[in-house]
Order: C-alpha cells, then structure tokens, then sequence
C-alpha cells in the first residue's frame, strides 16, 4: 500500500492518496481543488488515479473531486446516506452503510457517522495482503484528533433551523458506535488544529481509536448524552460567512478548473480604470508595511495561513477584486483563493507607489495610550476577537464586535466618539481598521499589539 497525507496548511485541511501498488491503482479522499498535488503524486509513483471519494458534503472548502475525475477520468464515489435533502445533485456512484470500495488489495469499508452532516460517512480501510484486520480509519469532519466535527454549521453557517440539536444527538450516537472498533485502528481525520470545523482540534496529524478513547473529550460521555451535547455546542467558534457558498457549490454541478489560473500585472491606467470604478482591492502585505501606506479604500489581508479564511468574510463571490501583491506570491495567493472557490482575481499590483495616489497611513498606539482610553466616556473601545476569546477575558469596558460580523454591526460603532480597536495580536484588528476605514470610519486608532501584549504585562 500507498499511502500520502495531504495538507493545505492554509484551511488545515488534509486529503489522503492511497494506492495499490501491485495493481497501480490510487484512490484520492477528500481532494483539495488545485489537484496537481494528487495527479504529480501518481506520475511520480507510476499510478493512475482511478477512483474519487469524499468524506461528507464540505462546508469549509470547494472540493477538487470533480476537477479530479475530469482530469483523470476516475469514477466518484459520494454519500447517498442522510435523507433525500442531503444528497448530491450531480453523477456519481452512490454509498451507503457498510458498501465497500475495492482498489486492488484494498478495501474501504463505508461507515454512516452523521453527526457533523446527515450524509457524513467514514472509511474503514483494510489492507488485505497484510491482514485481514481493518488498519486506518478516514473520519473526514467526523472525528479530529482531541475533538468531533461541530454539528452546527448548518444552521449558523447555511441558515437550516433546528440542524444543531439533531446532529447533535446524531453525534452522539455516532460516537458510541465508533468507540467499539478496535483500539489498534489508525484515525486519519480531515482537518488539523486551526480549522473552523472544530474548537479544540489537535495539531498532530493522527491517532488511534485507543488513544482517543483515553484522550479525546467526546468519548468521556458514555452514559451522558445532555452533557456531551451541552459540551459539543458550547463555545464553537464563529463559522465563516463563506461557509454556506462552500455548502452549496459542493452540492450541485459547477464550473470547474483543473488548473491553477495565471494572472497578470496590472499597468498603471487598468489599475487606475478599475480602481475608479469601485473595484474591491485586497492588500495581502504584512500587516506592518500596511500601516506605513496603503491605497485608500483597501483592505488589509495578510497572505498568510489566515488568509483565505478573511478574504471568504469579506469578498463577494460574484464581484472582481484585485490584490496587492509582490508577483512571487501570486501563485500561492490563487491557491488559497481558489480552494474556498474565489475566481474573480481581476489582476495584481505589486508596487503602491507607482500609481499616483496619495496614501494612508494607519494610527497604531502603544499600550500606554491605549490604557488611556479605558474607562474614558470619550472614547469606544472595540474587542473584534472571537466570542469564546472575550469571554474569556477582556478589558474592561470593551464592546465586542467579532470583526467578520462588522459588516452586519456598523451601527453599533459610535462616530461621535473615539473608536479604538485591537484583537488578539494585530492580524485581525487591522482587518477591522482597514474595513472600517473602506466604511468611511477615518479616524480609527489600533491597539496592534492586543491581548497578547496586555496579558502578558497587565494581567498577573
């Protein structure tokens, strides 16, 4: 057997190719969309991808399953399990409880776990020339290392009442059926620490169902199905707003794209022309450089292992934006936009100051100024971390407004008065800033070094 873990540290997200070397056969679980990965992975192994498969319908990123049966002409193998709202609307091979996928002298066992998602399946793999013994376990948003897949989504995410209690319970029972397999079993999950999909992932890659058994919270509530649906709905972080366009475009045909998009330069005049006419512009420098000068009107998103995670709170889907950029991460960038399904790259700049505008700087304070304005009437201080983050601690009297919500919270900002805003360590508090300044809030002051620092000096 062959087997490679694929992971996109960008969404923490991990796919699996695994291939029958006797027959030169491969199986790819839970592809990401720039597929190339899978299809250098068979030449450089003298395989041929001949089936695709997915864990559950993905809300977090755009599948590349499709891409990859164009590519390959592989057959697609999908969940048919969940109930007629729940089933994908396009060609496949349909998979219930307990069907098999042979590859070669492999076998992968389908499991029901509803939980995450109605239709979530599992694979149990058994590699037959070294023993009859299921070996690894493909748990997909089902079961993480140290965590389960959260079973709201749907209903925050896609807007689908009353999802959350039913998977909730669906979880549950999942999890006692899946605690009776074997302890030796390997569990190889679809994401890592840092997904969304989650609120306490591990940063390990795999596990066992032993080691689970012992470590992981779920499986602490054998008799106690309240608690453990009172634990898992507890404090779930907020799902990105792209979420629900993943939940959708996963289901149903659409356009694909088998290769990674190349994009040009822009001159100065097809900068300006879009510019001027109102075209979203997406500066994904540091966050450092941003502050010293930034075109007016852009929003600061890093292009770091976040930042297909922001620019999916914050960019339209059927609107063209166009980025800055220095041209040797261009590339990089159109993966990490093409993976939750951003297209609309209408081209790049790399140098700000060749354009003929006058830049804006940011105001960023030290933490002496900003204790200044704790307390003071005059001014608002603005918490725009997670929810679970501020209760856990926050200055007193901040407000809080998560900054992906701030689109939906403008009037919640008071102009009259000194708005100062910080997060956890400055990524996301200029986010904020550079939105809000986009909004017409100007005179906006940034507390960069956040909660880490205050914590760090403030808090004994």
């Amino acid at each position: 057997m062959l087997f490679e873990h694929v992971y996109d540290k960008s969404l923490a997200q991990a796919s699996y190719f695994i291939g029958c070397q006797v027959k030169g056969e491969a199986i790819v679980i839970d592809p990401q969309r720039d597929i190339d990965v899978y299809l250098d992975l068979a030449k450089a192994n003298n395989m041929k991808i001949t089936k695709v498969t997915e864990t559950h319908i993905h809300a977090d990123f755009l599948s590349g399953s499709r891409e990859l049966v164009a590519a390959t002409g592989a057959e697609i193998y999908l969940s048919d399990e969940g109930g007629e709202d729940w089933q994908y609307e396009f060609p496949h091979i349909g998979l219930k409880h307990n069907d098999k996928i042979k590859l070669g002298n492999l076998t992968f066992e389908v499991l029901h776990t509803p939980g995450h998602t109605p239709e979530s399946i599992s694979f149990l793999l058994t590699d037959h020339p070294a023993s009859d013994e299921p070996v690894m376990v493909f748990t997909g948003d089902f079961v993480f290392v140290g965590d389960v897949g959260r079973p709201d989504l749907l209903e925050k995410a896609a807007g689908l009442a009353g999802t959350q209690d039913k998977g909730a319970k669906q979880m549950y029972d999942s999890i006692q059926r899946f605690a009776k397999l074997p302890d030796h079993i390997q569990v190889w999950p679809g994401h890592g620490a840092g997904s969304a999909c989650g609120k306490s992932l591990g940063a390990v890659p795999s596990s066992t169902i032993g080691y689970e058994k012992i470590r992981n919270w779920a499986f602490q509530y054998e008799d106690d199905q309240e608690g453990f649906i009172d634990y898992l709905l507890d404090g779930q972080p907020e799902p990105p707003k792209y979420f629900a366009m993943m939940k959708h475009l996963n289901k149903v045909n659409r356009p694909l794209l088998v290769e990674v998009p190349k994009h040009s330069e822009l001159t100065k005049e097809e900068f300006l022309a879009a510019y001027e006419n109102g075209m979203t512009v997406i500066d994904t420098r540091n966050k450092t450089e941003f502050a010293k000068g930034f075109i007016p009107n852009s929003i600061n998103i890093q292009g770091n292992n976040s930042f297909s995670t922001w620019a999916g709170w914050f960019l339209n889907y059927k609107e063209k934006f166009i980025l800055v950029a220095d041209e040797n991460n261009i590339k990089d960038l159109t993966r990490k936009l093409m993976r939750i399904g951003l297209d609309n790259i209408y081209g790049y700049v790399s140098n700000i100051e060749d354009l003929g505008l006058e830049l804006e700087t940011q105001d960023i304070i030290d933490i002496n100024e900003f204790e200044s304005y704790i307390g003071n009437d005059d001014a608002q201080i603005v918490d725009v971390r997670g929810t679970s983050e501020y209760e856990t601690y926050h200055v007193g009297g901040a407000d809080h407004i998560f900054v992906g919500s701030l689109p939906d919270n403008l009037d919640k900002l008071d102009q009259n008065k000194q708005i100062v805003i910080h997060c956890q360590s400055g990524d996301r508090a200029t986010v904020a800033q550079s939105y809000l300044a986009k909004k017409g809030f100007k005179d906006i002051k940034n507390y960069s070094a956040g909660m880490k620092e205050w914590m760090a000096l403030k808090v004994k």
